[in-house]
């Protein structure tokens, strides 16, 4: 796994875009404000990105890749058409399938149930009435939170950017494949949940 994955906290940024068909994602260290990973969905189909402008938005397939700033692959996340409930893989740097993210069909706020490859429970992907606080938590423990981080009156009433920052738990430990799927679950609060 890669070491900028080590870290506990990062500030995931969605890029500004009026009419913007791709999910593009910066994830920087907000101690220091650099940049240490891009997360970009490069190959957009013609009918996937006529269908982002539409209220299908929602259901569109994607591709998203999180690269570092070497330009090695983090992590990746797919999705296929999804006409009801999101089920969204998560793939390692080399395209191996470690787990995924499987959205619940009641829940208030939303919630995603975080999966390991073998399609086991991990932990749970939780938001508060709200929508804007999510916490990963099986049974007590809590291995993330994440808080959206207000960009500012105009970016929040003209476009559809977030910001989030994200809180790994000391627990949680490094090099850990937990890691790259709370940080794809990240990604999923914004594309799934909130669009």
């Amino acid at each position: 796994m890669h070491e900028a994955l080590d870290r506990n906290i990062f500030l995931v940024k969605e890029h500004v875009g009026l009419f913007k068909a791709a999910n593009n994602f910066d994830v920087f260290d907000p101690e220091t404000g650099q940049k240490i990973m891009e997360c970009r969905e490069d190959e957009l189909g013609a009918l996937t990105k006529l269908f982002r402008f539409t209220d299908f938005k929602r259901m569109t397939p994607f591709d998203i890749r999180v690269r570092s700033t070497d330009g090695r692959q983090v992590v990746r996340l797919t999705r296929d058409i999804s006409l009801f409930l999101s089920y969204v893989k998560v793939l390692d740097e080399q395209d191996r399938v470690i787990g995924g993210f499987k959205q619940k069909f009641f829940s208030i706020g939303g919630a995603f149930t975080v999966l390991d490859h073998d399609d086991k429970a991990l932990c749970e992907l939780k938001g508060n009435w709200t929508g804007w606080d999510f916490r990963f938590v099986s049974g007590d423990v809590e291995f993330a939170k994440v808080s959206k981080k207000w960009a500012g009156l105009g970016k929040e009433f003209f476009t559809s950017a977030d910001n989030y920052v994200l809180q790994i738990a000391d627990g949680v430990p490094k090099g850990h494949m937990v890691r790259q799927l709370i940080l794809g679950a990240v990604l999923c609060i914004d594309m799934v949940l909130k669009e």
